[in-house]
């Protein structure tokens, strides 16, 4: 009898072990996986209820460039709309019942479906509720925008425009576009599949090239090997004549490394002369006489290597690298070997040299709202400011680009009644430079009315001859239209 009850303890132990552990995975499936599995991004449910009524929109100047469209039939009542999709795409990134969210249409997500939590009522948050939808206004001035997509066209490349003074993305354009209209709905897999389709579709429209894509900055880095010299004081003044062979030779080699103008008087030029006629020569000498890390801090201050950058889309890592020899070092003085850059990064060097050397941070949202318009977050009162370099190295700098357009290799970018300075740049391309160089141009205007704007334009390609290519014949066009744009 005692074995009996011995053995019926133990079966009634087991039989509340195995009840209370399937209490606690009930719990955990309640409260932590349901959660889970609500926040899936392929969950049915998510989509019928991001889509059940009209989103909240992205402002540009006062003017909605997105919407809402009644679908037919489907569990799916909504669906995105685009005004000017391909000319904004690079701004909004897209919404599809599909595929998900991009850019500001994913960051705002909660914001733009009325689930975010600082539009919800007391009685919305305790039913669940979704609340009316707010909206993101954008930084983007229209005019610039328009400028930029219209002057690059058909080339495969990217722009940004920032107002120096307070750090506002005015147009962000990466060519080619696309237009999310075309991929927002439920049966829109063919149109995605041409998107996505590298076989298809090489140039990669769905890259933002302005954001994403660090390339060789070529030339354009130059400004920052100049103002590294500057600050350490290895020279004191732009007119300073530099300690310059022409041609030179690269530390522990026999590579010299040649000019662009053969004529160009780059022999013991100064910063200015040198930054007028692009001397390799010099900044190649530049950079091995300063070293990698006095550069490398040069470069981080402007923002190179940053671990994160978000305007608020995240943008690419801009590099300069670690651990050269001096020959490498050499040519990163020239923004070859690994220095890499996005279009954002090259414009924020000019927008910090325009601003006396304070860099305002990026943004491209001015403000979220909600349905009221009541302001949630303002960016333009958040955006910090960083001194990169000191106001005199600012003053000169800025007095050598305004001599690198007014009778460098910078003229296409002049502007009539206004100050205009700016940099060329062609970078290598390809395996000892087996490809199409790329075309860079960075410069900044300032009107008498006091308005100010830095640009940077990369023109990958073009179908232009490989003769043909440069930065003042393919981006600087580019850039000055955006900075007459700016400027009106």
């Amino acid at each position: 009898m005692w074995e009996m009850n011995k053995t019926i303890r133990r079966a009634s132990v087991f039989a509340l072990l195995l009840v209370l552990a399937l209490l606690v995975r009930a719990t955990w499936l309640q409260f932590h996986d349901a959660k889970a599995l609500a926040d899936e991004t392929m969950n049915r449910r998510n989509a019928i209820r991001t889509y059940a009524e009209p989103l909240g929109d992205i402002i540009v100047a006062g003017d909605a460039v997105t919407g809402s469209r009644r679908t037919s039939g489907g569990d799916l009542a909504y669906k995105r709309t685009y005004k000017d999709g391909p000319l904004y795409a690079a701004v909004t990134g897209y919404s599809s019942q599909v595929y998900g969210a991009t850019q500001l249409e994913g960051i705002y997500k909660d914001l733009l479906d009325g689930s975010e939590t600082r539009l919800k009522s007391p009685l919305d948050t305790l039913t669940n509720k979704r609340a009316d939808p707010g909206d993101v206004l954008t930084t983007i001035d229209p005019a610039v925008q328009k400028a930029g997509f219209k002057a690059l066209g058909d080339k495969k490349g990217a722009a940004v425009a920032i107002d120096p003074k307070t750090g506002r993305i005015l147009g962000m354009v990466s060519t080619p576009s696309y237009d999310p209209s075309t991929i927002s709905g439920s049966a829109d897999g063919e149109a995605w599949k041409k998107l996505t389709d590298d076989s298809e579709n090489a140039d990669k429209p769905m890259v933002n090239r302005a954001l994403r894509q660090p390339l060789p900055p070529g030339s354009t880095f130059k400004l920052v090997v100049a103002a590294a010299a500057l600050e350490d004081g290895l020279y004191g003044s732009v007119d300073d004549r530099t300690d310059s062979p022409d041609p030179y030779t690269l530390p522990g080699t026999r590579t010299s490394i040649p000019n662009d103008i053969k004529s160009a008087p780059c022999e013991n030029a100064t910063l200015r002369t040198a930054l007028q006629w692009s001397c390799n020569n010099v900044f190649t000498k530049l950079a091995v006489d300063l070293g990698e890390d006095k550069l490398r801090a040069q470069a981080e201050k402007f923002g190179f290597n940053a671990e994160k950058l978000d305007v608020p889309v995240r943008a690419g890592t801009s590099v300069y690298p670690k651990g050269m020899d001096k020959s490498s070092t050499g040519l990163t003085g020239i923004g070859q070997f690994d220095v890499t850059a996005t279009p954002l990064q090259i414009a924020m060097v000019s927008a910090a040299l325009a601003n006396g050397g304070e860099l305002k941070s990026p943004h491209m949202v001015a403000k979220t709202t909600d349905s009221d318009g009541d302001v949630l977050r303002d960016y333009d009162g958040e955006a910090g400011a960083q001194r990169v370099v000191s106001e005199s190295t600012a003053e000169q700098l800025q007095s050598a680009m305004r001599t690198v357009v007014e009778k460098g290799t910078g003229t296409n970018a002049r502007i009539d009644g206004a100050t205009v300075g700016g940099k060329t740049g062609t970078a290598q391309h390809g395996e000892n430079n087996s490809k199409t160089p790329y075309a860079w141009f960075t410069s900044f205007a300032k009107g008498d009315d006091g308005k100010e704007v830095a640009v940077a334009v990369i023109v990958e390609s073009s179908g232009a001859a490989r003769s043909e290519v440069s930065g003042n014949g393919l981006a600087a066009p580019i850039a000055a239209s955006m900075m007459r744009a700016a400027l009106r």
